[in-house]
């Protein structure tokens, strides 16, 4: 069953469309992430769920009812914000059973689920203490207390993570991923870090400029980008996007009209190559020219250049390579990507030429 789901919803602020005709649903007990750079909607999409914005048009449905005008308090759902939202002038027990005072909840109820959530996120020694007393992780813990203790089967999460630190952000993020499949609640979360998106969520829906790129597993926009768009945006480094010309003999990444890559000619494409799929050869393959290397521990990113086009290349260990030296590039078949270079649309209809088969 869908927890949530929008139909052809639109956004306006003024003259300008934010939304367009969006249209997703959301599974009952899946985590679903709203990834996208800043600007693209992600944001304004989760408060027209909330109710925290209306909707100009379209549908939202929560649980199969129509929520789009209903207030924020009828739509049985809770909420994390990226500011955490926390009073500072209530404790950590306040701050959590702020909802349900509101509600009020019985006082042997609201005590008996305080000690289970306070237990759950590691705060029971912390109840006493105000938000200025806490680190930015324990804030966050609190906000996630209070959303969890209202025992709402939808949670909505706006960049709950981006105070934090690295370290911290990795440690909330296995946290946040646990306490939803040990819960069974329906999580939307927005996020502009693909690596919250890629290690937490069972689907992704990748925005841009207030409508949707791609949706699909995380493995799905990783391994097989709908767009230029997505392949640019999923992974760290990107894909590697080269420009192409067309010869006599088929299609060649500009730089290298020697070595024909499709059979296709007369068309614009565009050959996207994940780093990792690249691989260095003395002999056969595309020649480049090494440049920068950028060392990460665990492995080497390197720069080579095809004429004026940058390729990254990913290689185990510390790779000690020399500036200007000459290499071949080299790829299996099944780890390129193609691009029709007008539209930026995945091509899956191509032809290998015999020198790239």
């Amino acid at each position: 069953m869908a927890a949530i789901s929008l139909q052809n919803v639109t956004k306006k602020w003024g003259e300008v469309t934010v939304i367009k005709n969006l249209s997703f649903t959301v599974e009952e007990g899946s985590f679903l992430v709203l990834l996208g750079p800043s600007g693209c909607g992600k944001s304004t999409t989760l408060r027209m769920i909330a109710g925290l914005e209306i909707a100009d048009g379209g549908t939202i449905r929560i649980m199969d009812r129509d929520v789009t005008h209903e207030p924020p308090a009828q739509r049985g759902i809770s909420m994390v914000f990226q500011s955490y939202a926390l009073f500072p002038h209530l404790n950590v027990e306040e701050n959590i059973l702020f909802g349900l005072n509101v509600r009020k909840v019985a006082r042997e109820e609201k005590q008996q689920r305080l000690g289970e959530v306070a237990k759950m996120v590691g705060l029971s020694a912390l109840l006493a203490r105000k938000p200025a007393q806490l680190s930015g992780g324990q804030r966050q813990r609190v906000a996630l207390a209070r959303a969890i203790i209202s025992r709402n089967s939808i949670c909505l999460m706006d960049e709950p993570l981006s105070n934090l630190d690295a370290k911290l952000r990795h440690e909330m993020r296995i946290e946040i991923r646990a306490l939803q499949k040990r819960l069974g609640v329906t999580v939307v979360y927005v996020t502009h870090d693909q690596a919250e998106a890629m290690s937490m969520a069972d689907r992704v829906i990748l925005m841009r400029d207030g409508d949707i790129d791609q949706i699909g597993a995380p493995d799905d926009l990783y391994e097989t980008p709908a767009t230029v768009f997505a392949a640019s945006f999923i992974g760290t480094p990107p894909m590697n996007l080269l420009k192409t010309v067309s010869t006599t003999e088929g299609t060649a990444i500009a730089g290298a009209e020697d070595h024909p890559l499709l059979v296709d000619t007369g068309k614009d494409f565009i050959i996207g190559l994940r780093p990792e799929h690249i691989s260095l050869s003395a002999s056969r393959g595309v020649p480049a020219i090494l440049g920068a290397s950028d060392y990460l521990g665990a492995d080497t990113i390197l720069t080579a250049r095809i004429q004026n086009q940058d390729v990254l290349v990913r290689v185990a260990g510390h790779a000690k390579v020399r500036t200007g030296e000459q290499v071949q590039l080299n790829w299996e078949n099944e780890n390129m990507c193609v691009f029709d270079a007008a539209s930026g649309r995945r091509v899956e209809d191509f032809r290998l030429s015999r020198a790239a088969a």
